[in-house]
């Protein structure tokens, strides 16, 4: 059996690593005759502040942007999501049986202080972004001694060790066919031991004297809730940094005052980090035939969706649950699954896309279950009932479980605020209001807000839900956000806290297999969490960028954005 796997994921590794090559930097040097313009400084914003630039703590998109340019691991991604060596000189020497994975490190690694790279600096960051167990520890659960790692039972994975200084050797409890995608993650890179120590525990990454890394740049400047700076490391090891010589990124500003400024020229690029363009403004561009050779829209690995609590309030399967508790009801009662389904099946997805998505412009609708369409797993167009919209048996249903309407009384739904959140929420709440006759109050707090109470078991009753993919791998999605595991601790996008331990077994199963063959079981899997009516599915996304004529090489390749490497402004 773990012969026959390990067949099928070296053949996969010989696909992912094709595109291998030393450093696999992008250069400013296009060769095209392009003039650059004397400064080199790129100009974008964010809404909301940075949440960490910590690796091991990072889960957001935002804060994945700036981390992906600070700092890398064995490998990493390229423009088109496949892997690529960084650290690593090439794909890992894999046993015979899929389970010991043997890296070979290059030997001119540096930080961008200065310091070498060696093995030791690789198990030390592993073994911390475990014992972190922060949203993306998962990562090292494969490793032998990750899980207690990660549970705080010991401080190092037994399993990891290096034989040398520029070896990592690194045993499985069992064949793992996504694992080495997950090592191009955020979470494997390699952090400076010495600047950490130096700078704090959990404040080091704040500071540019020791927010050190490996990656093509480095932080300068930041001063929180305003502004960051970040350079070109000089003389990185890794080859060219690229033609850009300063990145400025202005944090605060709503999205209509962030496109006001794109339009007066204050900003080169209005889309990276997640921070897209309201929809008034997108559709504003869509519609104007010069304004829309600026407006570049790419489809995005991202699901959204209504998130009903299914521990506590109106929408539990039954009193008493505390996170990680069953939720799942299988020839049982289920007390708010009639619930669910009725506030699910009472929005019009066609007229929240053309309301609250520029037309449609901006996302398409949810019809196909909890992964994005287009990505390995997902359950098929129309598959999802919840996703067809009935207003009258929303509503029969909603009488049946609710007759008296002391059930929603006072209803609140909450979501991390910006312009295109507002449209999108206020217009669900207006669909509940005319199909159920139901008042929604809608609550606002910023995003880390609204994960810290998802952690502490703060979560309301309905709560905006999202995700995007971290690479295309049903794993990605389900480990993530709805594992009993995960639903104990409230993590990524988990504010449903939902726990079916049959789905959980068939996840597990479905790990070990080659993709080719778990794919089926991530299927029926996300079958599982439809049948129990866990989430109402709304939109997959697109990511939209205002991108001034004179930038070349900004973009995104459905998961992330392209590198500063590859970025060049042209005179003007």
């Amino acid at each position: 059996m773990n012969r026959i796997r390990f067949k099928a994921v070296a053949a996969s590794m010989a696909a992912l690593f094709v595109a291998f090559g030393c450093g696999n930097n992008n250069s400013g040097n296009t060769g095209t005759g392009e003039t650059l313009a004397a400064d080199q400084t790129l100009r974008f914003p964010i809404q909301d502040d940075i949440q960490t630039l910590d690796p091991g703590h990072v889960s957001s998109a935002v804060d994945i942007t700036f981390t992906q340019e600070m700092y890398t691991g064995l490998y990493k991604f390229d423009n088109n999501n496949k892997i690529v060596n960084s650290i690593a000189t090439g794909p890992p020497d894999i046993s015979s049986d899929g389970k010991t994975y043997t890296f070979h490190l290059r030997k001119d690694v540096k930080f961008s202080n200065g310091d070498a790279v060696k093995a030791a600096d690789v198990l030390y960051s592993w073994n911390r972004a475990a014992a972190l167990n922060d949203a993306y520890a998962t990562v090292f659960d494969p490793v032998v001694g990750g899980p207690d790692t990660e549970a705080g039972k010991t401080k190092t994975m037994s399993g990891l060790t290096a034989p040398d200084d520029y070896t990592v050797k690194a045993v499985l409890s069992d064949t793992a066919g996504y694992w080495l995608t997950e090592l191009a993650l955020w979470t494997a890179d390699v952090v400076d031991q010495k600047a950490v120590t130096a700078g704090g525990e959990d404040k080091w990454w704040q500071s540019p004297a020791t927010a050190i890394g490996t990656g093509a740049f480095k932080m300068t400047a930041r001063t929180p809730k305003a502004s960051m700076e970040f350079a070109p490391v000089k003389n990185w090891w890794g080859g060219s940094t690229g033609a850009l010589t300063k990145i400025q990124v202005t944090i605060g500003e709503d999205q209509a005052s962030q496109v006001k400024k794109f339009e007066s020229g204050g900003y080169d690029v209005v889309g990276p980090a997640n921070n897209a363009p309201g929809p008034d403004d997108i559709l504003r561009y869509k519609n104007d035939p010069a304004k829309s050779k600026l407006e570049n829209i790419y489809p995005a690995s991202r699901t959204t969706w209504v998130s009903f609590n299914m521990v506590s309030g109106p929408f539990a399967t039954k009193t008493g649950l505390k996170p990680g508790d069953p939720t799942n009801t299988t020839g049982g009662a289920d007390a708010g699954k009639d619930g669910r389904t009725a506030f699910a099946q009472a929005i019009n997805r066609d007229q929240l896309i053309d309301v609250a998505c520029a037309h449609a412009a901006t996302c398409a609708s949810a019809t196909g279950g909890g992964i994005a369409k287009g990505l390995i797993g997902y359950v098929g167009d129309g598959k999802d009932p919840l996703s067809k919209f009935d207003a009258a048996g929303a509503k029969s249903l909603l009488t049946k479980w609710d007759p008296d309407g002391s059930k929603v009384k006072g209803l609140t739904a909450e979501y991390n605020a910006s312009a295109s959140n507002k449209t999108y929420w206020e217009n669900i709440q207006s669909q509940w209001k005319a199909n159920l006759g139901v008042q929604v109050d809608l609550k606002t707090v910023d995003f880390p807000t609204l994960i810290k109470q998802r952690q502490n078991n703060q979560a309301g009753p309905i709560t905006r839900g999202s995700w995007g993919a971290d690479y295309n791998h049903p794993q990605d999605w389900f480990d993530n956000l709805w594992t009993c595991a995960e639903a104990a601790i409230g993590k990524g996008s988990q504010g449903q806290f939902y726990c079916n331990q049959a789905m959980d077994t068939l996840v597990h199963q479905a790990d070990a297999k080659p993709i080719d063959q778990a794919a089926p079981d991530y299927v029926k899997a996300g079958q599982m969490m439809i049948d129990d009516a866990v989430e109402a599915n709304t939109t997959y996304g697109t990511q939209t960028y205002f991108t001034q004529a004179y930038l070349k090489g900004a973009g995104n390749g459905g998961l992330y954005d392209y590198p500063w490497e590859g970025m060049r402004l042209l005179k003007h």
